[in-house]
């Protein structure tokens, strides 16, 4: 105000703005907090700001960051700042004033006062010091509560109001975002290292292609899968050209994952960088692109290589086995019709003089029963249903004494030479049928080069154990003697080579082979508890590689063939035991021809009932090994306690089934196989009894 031109006094207008200054560092601070929450990586770094920033809203010397695990249920104080108490340890939430706050959900300001009458009530249980002030909030996030914000006071000059209850809440809405976030963020960062680690170690192959035909990603299974080193190799390949053996494949793959959205056990096969082919079953579905230019495929891809060639193995050994009784069964029956037909053509030579007209024919007759002979024991040799004579062998002895048997039948246009590891080791087999082996071996490989080339026979002693089977086929581990015999023939293709084993099966023209040879060979090995592989190509000739178990002992002695009795008669009591009549009526009639006192039985129950009727001695029973009801063997070990001293001829087709190891070995030396001539038969029976007594 001026009077008289002086200003004489002073007129002023205040306002509070206290209210909005406090507003604005509310603001400001609310800001800082959601700008480091953007910026911070760590979470603790995070609190330590959090705290600077509401240390200047409030005094915050006593501050706290309590988070609560619903899955582990433990309580830690994931920052905590205090001037009298250090942090207690993570634990299960007990009944203090933080839990209380995370119980109800509400804030809490609390003094001593009213933490005693809260505990009066129930409501908490109070340990330790209770500070002078106390104030807690939620940490909440969508109406779940995460953890607690938490300021104390030991001071009397430092007291917290409402006002710093309601801005404190505020920051805590702030503060339980950020952290949910930073949460699921490093939640989000674990689960994607676990499931990179998954899809990395895995044993499958997993990939990631387009519908285009590009690979988007892979790992590192099937990376080694198709055989490359890097992953930027496989993404650098084109599915359709270098990968899928047959290009349909792909096309028809991708219209199936176009058509259905997913693929269950799709079976493909790949091409591996060194051109080996595997089959590859591939399982997966497609997803939209989202952040991808277009639809992608995501699968994974085992590969069955080995599982396929086992399943087929198997099924070609069931095959196998099925063909081989087949063919024991056919071989037995056929070896009872020509038991007859030769032994009657073998009397009918007899009783005919040479000049006969008749005695030509009948010589036909019986040359046509010895071929017939000849291709049944093949078979019984496939079937494994044939009696060996199993003795410790040197192998390298065997090839030494077939060296000079096989040159002459080769010619001269073929070379043929051996390779015979030293101290080769021997095995347990029928020396004879070894050789069979090998004979027919060779044969087939001469066979094979008709304008010449080269037979090598190898011999080795190896050790086999996991890391060796021959195209994935199971094989016990253990010591071998091995033997392999290669040409430089025409070759195999492998739909032949799947076939080779199998009764008269060949590939030479009518009337060069009855098929016969290899299926031999398939069954003396595998009778003799060996292993025979295969390895041929077209042009590039075939590798036969068999396996015996080789056996820590010396080898037996080949002693000569001892020469039979002559065919003489006699004058004992035979009881004979036939189950098929024909036969029966051949042998009887052989054996009273020559003396002999003969009693018959159709099967092993009659042949008891007589024995225990008849009183007086029986020097001989002669049975047929298989047949309806008892077996030769039961039928003789029935009859023994009654008649110890009897002694015993056994007849049949095969009767490898009939015997265990041990009897096996005892009863070829009085068996005799079918088909057999009555000479021999005459030569067996007198043998068995002992010279006669003049």
């Amino acid at each position: 105000m001026i009077v008289d031109g002086e200003p004489n006094a002073f007129y002023a207008h205040y306002r509070d703005i206290s209210g909005r200054k406090r507003a604005e560092a509310l603001s400001s601070a609310l800001y800082r907090i959601a700008q480091k929450a953007s910026a911070a990586q760590d979470l603790q770094q995070f609190f330590a700001a959090i705290h600077a920033i509401v240390d200047e809203l409030m005094c915050a010397r006593n501050f706290s960051i309590v988070i609560y695990d619903p899955e582990s249920q433990l309580l830690s104080y994931s920052y905590f700042v205090d001037e009298q108490e250090s942090a207690p340890a993570s634990g299960k939430p007990a009944s203090g004033l933080t839990e209380y706050v995370l119980r109800t959900g509400e804030p809490l300001l609390c003094t001593p006062e009213l933490a005693q009458q809260m505990q009066h009530r129930g409501e908490l249980k109070l340990s330790g010091k209770t500070p002078l002030h106390w104030l807690g909030v939620p940490l909440k996030v969508n109406d779940h509560t995460l953890g607690a914000l938490v300021l104390k006071s030991y001071s009397k000059n430092i007291r917290f109001r409402e006002h710093d209850r309601d801005v404190l809440t505020l920051v805590s809405q702030q503060l339980a975002a950020a952290i949910d976030r930073k949460r699921n963020e490093q939640a989000l960062r674990r689960s994607e290292v676990r499931y990179r680690s998954l899809v990395q170690t895995a044993v499958y192959g997993i990939y990631r292609s387009s519908l285009e035909g590009n690979f988007l990603d892979v790992n590192p299974a099937l990376i080694g899968m198709l055989g490359y080193n890097s992953a930027l190799e496989v993404l650098a390949l084109d599915p359709q050209k270098d990968v899928f053996v047959d290009p349909a494949e792909y096309t028809r793959l991708v219209d199936e994952f176009r058509r259905a959205g997913r693929m269950d056990g799709f079976e493909v096969r790949w091409k591996r960088k060194d051109d080996g082919i595997i089959t590859v079953r591939i399982s997966g579905r497609a997803v939209a692109g989202g952040d991808e230019p277009s639809d992608v495929l995501e699968a994974i891809a085992e590969d069955i290589t080995e599982r396929r060639l086992l399943e087929d193995q198997f099924r070609q050994a069931q095959k196998m086995e099925a063909v081989g009784r087949l063919a024991g069964g056919i071989a037995h029956d056929f070896n009872n019709l020509l038991m007859v037909i030769s032994g009657y053509t073998e009397v009918l030579l007899d009783q005919i003089t040479l000049g006969h007209p008749l005695h030509a024919k009948a010589e036909a007759i019986q040359q046509a029963s010895d071929r017939a002979t000849t291709l049944t024991r093949q078979l019984l040799a496939f079937s494994r249903k044939q009696l060996l004579e199993l003795k410790v062998i040197d192998v390298n002895a065997i090839v030494t004494d077939m060296e000079r048997l096989l040159r002459p039948l080769i010619g001269e246009n073929i070379q043929l030479t051996t390779s015979l590891a030293p101290n080769v080791g021997c095995t347990r087999a029928d020396a004879g049928q070894l050789e069979q082996v090998i004979m027919n071996l060779v044969v087939n490989a001469k066979d094979a080069m008709p304008s010449g080339g080269e037979i090598c026979i190898r011999t080795a002693s190896v050790i086999l154990d996991d890391s060796y089977r021959p195209e994935n086929t199971f094989i016990k581990n253990g010591p071998y003697v091995m033997i392999s015999i290669s040409d430089t023939g025409q070759g195999m293709d492998r739909e032949t080579q799947a076939r080779i084993f199998e009764p008269f099966f060949t590939t030479k023209e009518k009337g060069k082979g009855t098929g016969l040879g290899l299926s031999t060979v398939y069954g003396i090995i595998k009778q003799s508890g060996g292993y025979v592989f295969v390895q041929s190509e077209i042009g590039r000739g075939t590798i036969f590689t068999i396996y015996f178990p080789r056996v820590d002992e010396c080898s037996e002695v080949r002693g000569d063939i001892p020469i039979s009795l002559a065919a003489a008669g006699g004058s004992e009591t035979v009881l004979l035991v036939e189950d098929e009549d024909s036969v029966r009526q051949l042998v009887r009639e052989t054996l009273e021809s020559r003396g002999y006192r003969v009693f018959e039985a159709a099967n092993g129950q009659a042949a008891l009932t007589f024995a225990a009727a008849h009183l007086d001695p029986i020097h001989l029973i002669i049975t047929d090994v298989v047949m309806p009801g008892l077996n030769g063997h039961e039928l003789v070990q029935q009859l023994l306690p009654t008649r110890p001293g009897i002694k015993v001829l056994y007849l049949s087709g095969y009767a490898q089934d009939a015997f265990s190891k041990p009897i096996a070995a005892e009863a070829q030396k009085t068996f005799l196989q079918k088909p057999f001539t009555l000479q021999s038969l005459a030569r067996k029976v007198r043998e068995i009894l002992g010279p006669l007594n003049n």
